[in-house]
């Protein structure tokens, strides 16, 4: 089974080292909407307007597949 990588950054990088084996991409994008919606739940308010967060998927050979980023704007 392919290994896929869900690197994330909030203020800082933190890589994934250890990567997940799933059956194919498609497993991997639901995999990573299930991560980034528990990180939302885990920022716990220390999203701030001009940062964001973001996921990068990337396969076993460090190929970018997706990215997902939540954006914090302040509207004018």
């Amino acid at each position: 089974m392919p290994k896929y990588f869900f690197n994330v950054r909030h203020e800082r990088l933190s890589l994934d080292n250890e990567g997940e084996e799933l059956s194919d991409k498609h497993a991997a994008w639901r995999e990573a909407t299930q991560i980034i919606g528990k990180l939302m739940q885990e920022i716990d308010g220390s999203l701030r307007p001009g940062r964001d967060l973001r996921l990068e998927v990337t396969d076993e050979f460090k190929k970018p597949l997706y990215v997902i980023r939540v954006v914090a704007e302040r509207s004018a």
